[in-house]
């Protein structure tokens, strides 16, 4: 029973004949009319019903309803209040977007610390959720742009200083509230009696209430909230985010009125975009070419009064909802699935083309902070979502049809910001698809999906859409698992305040400033100093990111780690310790700041870049000696470079033997031996993908009209890593290890160079030191060690024998045992100071006898095994858990046996003094 279960029980609710219900779908405690009413009445537990059915007298276009709640409100002495801006960081710091209409009043007025515009009052606010993104099209009712029509009343408790607030006193609470709500549909024609109360305590930025959502033929239409509490460690009441609340001084009638589900209400649509975008959303039907037949129509017509099954925060994933919907019609999913996901595409776009204009209307600037941010993801996606379904006209055009309907005078402007965006996500998408594709390869040599977390980095600083991830991760061989609330996630990352730094001048701006950093290490690979000047410095939380104007570091990429070094004016010397490159952009992260404009010698660490040049050509080296050995149909599935290791991925369809491996390092190393020079050139991609085909890009596909190709011997690849001049400066090869990471993926692990010395010195070391501790040659260690591994498992099963009978003794009766009833079966109680080897055997033994065993050890911190024989209903795990809990630890299990323990062995006896006392609880609970 809710603890607020008080705050409900309204006179309001008592003088109509309301009774109180428990939904007999999902639990949720509910306030109807109807007293034979089960339901709460929202989806899923129920379907909507006003599809083809309105709820209203008369239909009303989103003006006409606007316009008669806010009449509705002023009639009963509210004053209209404008609505306030879209972006809500304008008057509040904690804040991004305006959410809800009580974000206009946050935090000075809801404080007390200046007053309301009036009071009370309402409004119709328009306002962007970002979090529903990824619900809107699919469950026919949520937008991310929508009005919240509302009205407020702000109040203070009568007892206090009338000076102590900039209001006083109580205009009206919740009674009122709830009255205004059934008067407001009884004006309209609603049937009061199909209209539910759904009791719903409402937290947030630190205050909390009783709230209610009122639902009306399977639509929530309306939220009513009660904010009276503030966050109180002491508090009396504890709600549903797990902190404690206690009552303030000021108490708000907060409430939400969607305008656009009650347009939808009184048209009974498909959905609620047909109600509030009709003209738009005919326009976008056409241009993509969805005619539906009269079965097509009449079958979507019937799934859209399902829809609300599709909600991401209710449903356990969308194919699964969806597929619940098509049983229910009665249709093959992918039947339904084709027609139902075009027509989502065309809903969303309509939807975040609203959303634009709203940002862009409201002054919104995309860039890649703050709202900027959010407005630049939300157009990605609409232009991706209009390639998607066909949609070819233009987006500013398709914006800017929004923009007219809502009245905006800055439509020149909204159309230019939307025409320059769109050629930016393009540029974007050209550099940041090359992105996907490494990520995408690290992550197949891996074996592993690529994670939501790089999805969502890959949004964030390329804007690329995860089914394009999808696309491209399967070319490489990676795996993508897209959540459905995908894009909920990325709005999460940057939907407040604190995860942007509003600095006049913000560090992507500057990143896009800079020129792209001439890599001179392209000209000379061997040369390991160079001058520069610094061009700009980034401060981090772990150092700083120099920016030169022209680098022979390395920046991490194609598997290859950054080069480490230094940096050094005439003042200071400073460490290099990671290379990155971004966007053309070469950046260096140094311990220090070697400060901005200075001049600087660059120093690479010279051992470090030797190795990684031989592990790199090494690489080159050891696929094409995989392809002589094992077949031409090899072919390279990832790599990483080293300084003392480095592997290589490629595709074959068996596992590689050790005489293969052994076959695959002696020809390697005799391509090093010929000394074969490594060659470097810049064709131009046509040419090269002609005279070599596509096999250059086993690596990845390089960006540009010219690309790298680096020969070695007879290998050809597009690389842009750092190589040595001949295969002689390699050194040596030395493979390590053969696996296979996944079906069909063999890893070949190798070292090179000083790498490999070092790694074979060091197996023979292991070798030495065995046969000295076996006391036998070398040669003679593989023989002695097998005979010795068969005597210790034949030793290892000796001991196991001995432990089961030494259980068995023990069970029969040893002294220190306790032996009581618990529920009519015998319970042994014993302090066994055993492994917990012994201590299983024994339980085992003792039930094997039709004994419950309560078994503890102080071998090694106080230990418990408890074991309980099938007739018993005594738990054992609940047993286990209660008696680690007593010597500071944990435990469980099922409940015929379990285990656990903790550190306090001196609380081991005790523990065991009360188990009796344990199992008759465990027993009678």
């Amino acid at each position: 029973m809710s603890e607020l279960e008080e705050e409900y029980r309204l006179d309001y609710f008592e003088t109509e004949g309301f009774v109180r219900r428990e939904c007999t779908g999902c639990g949720a405690h509910f306030w109807t009319r109807d007293h034979d009413r089960e339901l709460c009445g929202e989806p899923p537990c129920e379907d909507y019903s006003f599809i083809d059915n309105p709820g209203f007298d008369e239909e009303y276009t989103l003006e006409e309803m606007r316009e008669a709640f806010l009449s509705f409100f002023e009639e009963h002495d509210h004053e209209r209040i404008e609505p306030y801006p879209v972006a809500a960081n304008r008057w509040r710091d904690d804040v991004l977007l305006t959410q809800a209409s009580i974000y206009d009043f946050q935090p000075l007025v809801t404080s007390g610390q200046t007053p309301p515009p009036a009071n009370p009052l309402t409004i119709s606010q328009p306002c962007i959720r970002m979090q529903d993104i990824d619900n809107v099209g699919k469950t026919g009712r949520h937008t991310m742009a929508f009005e919240m029509m509302a009205h407020h009343a702000f109040n203070t408790q009568e007892e206090v200083d009338e000076d102590a607030y900039a209001y006083h006193g109580e205009v009206y609470w919740k009674d009122e509230t709830v009255q205004y709500c059934d008067e407001l549909f009884e004006s309209l024609g609603a049937n009061l009696d199909e209209i539910t109360y759904i009791e719903d305590p409402w937290v947030g930025g630190g205050n909390a209430g009783p709230a209610i959502e009122v639902i009306y033929r399977g639509a929530e239409l309306a939220t009513l909230v009660f904010m009276c509490m503030e966050q109180d460690p002491d508090g009396e009441y504890e709600m549903k985010d797990g902190n404690r609340y206690s009552f303030m001084d000021t108490y708000i009638v907060d409430t939400g009125y969607g305008l656009e589900r009650w347009t939808w209400m009184s048209q009974g649509t498909p959905t609620v975009y047909e109600a509030v975008y009709p003209d738009m959303i005919a326009f976008l039907k056409e241009n993509a070419g969805i005619d539906l037949a009269e079965d097509e129509a009449e079958l979507v017509n019937r799934a859209a009064k399902l829809a609300g099954r599709m909600d991401i925060d209710e449903a356990e994933d969308m194919e699964t909802a969806r597929g619940d919907i098509a049983a229910k019609l009665d249709v093959e999913t992918d039947r339904l699935e084709s027609l139902m996901e075009p027509l989502e595409d065309i809903y969303a776009i309509a939807d975040h083309c609203r959303t634009l204009a709203y940002m862009f209307g409201d002054g919104i600037v995309p860039s890649n902070v703050s709202t900027g941010y959010l407005a630049r993801m939300v157009l990605r996606r609409t232009k991706r979502l209009c390639d998607n379904v066909g949609v070819d006209a233009p987006l500013d055009e398709l914006v800017d049809m929004q923009a007219d309907r809502l009245g905006y005078e800055n439509r020149d402007t909204v159309r230019d910001i939307v025409r320059t965006e769109v050629e930016k996500y393009r540029e974007t998408l050209d550099r940041g698809s090359r992105r996907v594709e490494q990520l995408a390869e690290e992550y197949a040599r891996k074996s592993e999906p690529i994670p939501t977390s790089e999805l969502i980095e890959l949004y964030d600083s390329h804007g690329i859409q995860p089914d394009m991830v999808e696309a491209i991760a399967e070319e490489a061989g990676a795996r993508v698992d897209v959540p459905d609330d995908f894009y909920s996630l990325v709005a999460e990352r940057h939907d407040s305040a604190e995860a942007f730094d509003e600095a006049d001048e913000s560090e992507a701006e500057r990143l896009d400033d800079l020129p792209e950093t001439e890599r001179l290490y392209y000209e000379d690979q061997q040369r390991t100093e160079f001058e520069a000047v610094v061009l700009d410095v980034f401060e981090r939380d772990d150092g700083y990111d120099v920016v030169l104007d022209q680098t022979m570091f390395y920046p991490e990429g194609g598997g290859q780690p950054a080069d480490t070094g230094s940096l050094s004016t005439d003042d200071v010397t400073v460490e290099v310790t990671d290379v990155q490159r971004r966007d053309g952009v070469v950046l260096h992260r140094t311990d220090e700041s070697p400060g901005k404009g200075e001049f600087v010698r660059g120093q690479i660490d010279t051992y470090r870049r030797k190795q990684l040049m031989r592990n790199h050509t090494a690489t080159h080296v050891v696929i094409h000696a995989a392809r002589q050995v094992l077949g031409e149909h090899i072919r390279q599935a990832g790599a990483q470079k080293g300084v003392d290791a480095s592997r290589i991925d490629v595709h074959h369809y068996e596992r590689i033997t050790r005489e293969e491996a052994k076959e695959i390092e002696r020809y390697a190393n005799e391509l090093v031996m010929e000394n074969t020079p490594v060659k470097q050139e810049w064709p131009h991609r046509n040419e090269a993908e002609e005279k070599h085909g596509f096999d250059l890009y086993q690596g990845g596909i390089p960006p540009g009209t010219n690309i790298r190709l680096i020969h070695v011997a007879e290998d050809v690849q597009a690389c842009g890593g750092t190589h040595v001049a001949r295969t002689g400066d390699i050194g040596a090869i030395k493979l390590h290890t053969t696996e296979r990471v996944q079906d069909g993926v063999e890893r070949i692990s190798f070292a090179a160079g000083d790498a490999a010395i070092q790694a074979t010195q060091e197996t023979e070391d292991a070798l030495y030191d065995a046969a000295d501790v076996l006391d036998v040659t070398p040669e003679e260690v593989p023989e002695t060690a097998a005979r010795f591994f068969e005597e210790w498992k034949a030793r290892g099963k000796t001991i196991e024998d001995l432990k089961e009978q030494l259980a068995e003794v023990r069970a029969s009766g040893a002294d220190g045992a306790e032996e009581v009833d618990v529920g009519g079966t015998p319970a042994v109680v014993q302090r066994v100071d055993a492994d917990m080897d012994e201590l299983r055997a024994t339980a085992n033994a003792l039930v094997d006898e039709g004994k419950i065993a309560v078994l503890g050890s102080g071998l090694d911190g106080a230990q418990f095994v408890v074991a309980v024989p099938g007739e018993s209903e005594v738990n054992a795990g609940a047993v286990v858990s209660e008696l680690a809990s007593k010597v500071g630890g944990g435990g469980g299990g099922p409940p015929d046996f379990a285990q656990g323990g903790g550190p306090d062995t001196d609380a081991l006896d005790d523990a065991l003094d009360d188990a009796p006392d344990v199992l008759r609880a465990v027993l009678d609970h």
